[in-house]
């Protein structure tokens, strides 16, 4: 299996404008599977701001890997924290009326990290330590992983949530589980992210 990066081009944690305005990385809270519509809508959005610079970076960690499944290359793109998007803007970005509005008002957001009023920054050593990650110069962490092939799960985020199953397979390389659940009275195998489940 083979990683290869999938960044934005020209993304630099350093590379703003010129303008004097302390900015920070922020993670913003967003539907599951709406992250790439949401970066997309952002990034669109920003056109109408009187200063369009003050959203300087929209970024959706994701990873490209290469795999060979039954004798065939396969090519498919995880995301690093689902349910997130990384989002560059000043400090305090809670003080721009139109800013905050602009970001809260973007379909499938729910919210900053933080406070409900107070989004609370990345360190820059996170996002560059993210970065290096996506373009494979760091070793991803491995989730910790708390239950075993057979344990009795509740599937609390995702298409499936609330669906109960067990655990048929677990991928800690990719951070993945197959989950056994009952769908129209048939037992169907269904893969989600480790953090989308809890024992029961």
């Amino acid at each position: 299996m083979e990683a290869t990066p999938d960044l934005p081009d020209g993304l630099n944690l350093f590379d703003v404008p010129d303008d004097n305005i302390a900015r920070r990385w922020y993670a913003l809270h967003t539907h599951s599977g709406q992250e790439g519509a949401v970066r997309n809508m952002l990034l669109s959005k920003r056109i109408n701001l009187e200063n369009k610079d003050l959203i300087s970076n929209v970024f959706v960690p994701i990873e490209v890997v290469k795999e060979t499944r039954g004798g065939e290359k396969k090519v498919s793109r995880h995301k690093f924290f689902p349910g997130y998007v990384l989002v560059q803007l000043p400090e305090h970005p809670e003080k721009d009326p139109e800013l905050w509005m602009l970001i809260k008002e973007t379909p499938g957001v729910t919210g900053f990290i933080g406070s409900r009023t107070v989004p609370v920054p990345l360190e820059d050593a996170e996002v560059e330590a993210i970065i290096e990650m996506v373009r494979g110069e760091r070793e991803r962490p491995k989730p910790k992983v708390d239950f075993e092939v057979g344990s009795r799960v509740r599937i609390t985020e995702g298409p499936f949530a609330n669906f109960l199953g067990k655990v048929d397979e677990i991928n800690v390389d990719r951070g993945t589980i197959k989950v056994l659940v009952e769908i129209f009275e048939r037992l169907t195998s269904v893969e989600v992210e480790i953090w989308q489940v809890e024992q029961i």
